[in-house]
């Protein structure tokens, strides 16, 4: 195995005054921030399937990356794959990486030997681990690619279906524990339906919570402690998918009594497809403690598909660092770079662009948010506006002391409530002036 990128060298802090496209601006990895390294904060990953895997292909053309890494038979070239992958990731300077199984290797002719080829693979991964010190920050399975999911994998209407998708999540959680992963993944991409027509709704639900329990059971068994994530995303591929947004997926993990074993792995693209912004959807998580990880990605508003761009914005990054850090941190979950270069950036370099701005952008956004916070700029404003609630009839009402008699009685002896202003025009230029 020789070098896949050798035209570039490690990349470095430079500063924010460095002209240099393959220098860090704003991230500095061992960085004190808040009393913390800035990579602790941020706890950065590499999704293996876009940026390994990805070929530039659309609906429209064929396949436009350049990647020396492609010739041979399927397993040789999983092998340099993933040799490519690691010295990505030293080069990179980034911590943890994801996969599916089938992104690092390949289907046989049957489960057997699937499980074999895997096992290969896994144990390569194991070494280049220990060798370079990166760690595996979530594994999961793919159950939407191959023929056999077109209708679902446990929300699939044949029962063999479900079991080889029982067959195949009962491996890669073990090759997840294997490698040390922090956390599982469970995307339902094609946990939905096309048409109602030909659907049982509500068995296919009681079957994935049937599913999820069955995981947690074998996550148990094993002796895996890592945390369990459930990724929502609204629709594509398929009509409606049932892991909608962060709210429905709270109630179906109510519903399934999955609360105490999942959070969720929320990513910005899946919010705006949804209808919500993404620091919506973070907000209700971490409002209701089940926020664990970010795909950190942005999609473009004019077009209604999952386009996984990579995160510059950094005014969203500022945001999603706002409610991370008001959440208490991330870990064991993380910031996973679930984007993809654009067709026309065909070049292995163009991958060291990419995940370059995401991670300054996010090392911006967290300096930012920190400061913010400091002042108060906003949870200040926040407190007072709600501070009638803090005592009198506010804090009866919220300890469980009021009646609706007890509120009609407060209304007719302190009369019609006086409107306060929002202010939202004053808080957004006060955002605007942080963020400059």
């Amino acid at each position: 195995m020789g070098e896949y990128f050798p035209d570039v060298k490690p990349i470095q802090y430079e500063g924010p005054d460095s002209k240099n496209p393959l220098a860090f601006k704003h991230y500095n990895a061992d960085e004190e921030v808040a009393g913390m390294k800035m990579r602790d904060h941020l706890r950065f990953s590499v999704a293996f399937w876009h940026t390994f895997k990805g070929t530039g292909t659309d609906p429209f053309g064929s396949a436009t990356m350049v990647r020396p890494y492609g010739d041979g038979d399927e397993m040789k070239v999983a092998e340099d794959t993933l040799a490519a992958a690691f010295e990505f990731f030293t080069k990179l300077g980034i911590d943890f990486y994801c996969f599916h199984d089938r992104d690092i290797a390949p289907e046989g002719t049957d489960l057997a030997e699937t499980n074999k080829n895997l096992d290969k693979i896994v144990e390569l991964a194991d070494k280049l681990q220990a060798d370079t010190g990166v760690k595996l920050l979530w594994g999961t399975a793919n159950l939407f690619s191959h023929p056999r999911y077109m209708c679902g994998a446990s929300t699939n209407p044949d029962p063999a279906v479900f079991a080889y998708a029982a067959a195949q999540v009962k491996k890669a959680i073990e090759v997840t524990k294997r490698l040390g992963g922090t956390n599982y993944v469970f995307w339902g991409g094609r946990e939905g339906y096309e048409t109602l027509l030909n659907t049982d709704m509500g068995r296919e639900l009681d079957h994935l919570g049937r599913f999820l329990n069955m995981a947690v059971d074998y996550a148990r068994q094993i002796g895996f402690d890592g945390q369990f994530l459930i990724e929502p995303k609204p629709k594509e591929p398929t009509k409606h998918q049932y892991d909608f947004d962060a709210q429905s997926c709270h109630a179906f993990l109510q519903k399934y009594d999955l609360v105490p074993h999942f959070k969720l792995n929320l990513e910005s693209n899946h919010g705006t497809l949804a209808g919500h912004t993404f620091e919506h959807e973070l907000t209700y998580a971490a409002a209701n403690g089940i926020l664990g990880s970010i795909d950190a990605n942005r999609g473009d508003l004019l077009l209604g598909w999952d386009t996984d761009q990579f995160p510059t914005n950094i005014y969203e990054a500022t945001f999603i660092m706002y409610i991370v850090l008001s959440a208490g941190g991330l870990a064991p979950g993380g910031l996973n770079f679930d984007a993809k270069v654009r067709r026309s950036s065909f070049e292995p370099v163009d991958l060291f662009h990419a995940h370059i701005g995401g991670m300054d952008a996010f090392a911006r956004g967290l300096k930012i948010a920190l400061k913010m916070r400091n002042d108060g700029a906003l949870d200040d404003f926040i407190k007072q506006r709600y501070a009638g609630w803090d005592s009198g009839i506010g804090k009866d009402i919220e300890d469980g002391k009021a009646s609706f008699a007890d509120c009609e009685k407060y209304i007719l002896e302190n009369g019609e409530p006086k409107p306060v202003s929002g202010r939202q025009e004053m808080l957004e230029n006060i955002v605007n002036e942080y963020i400059r």
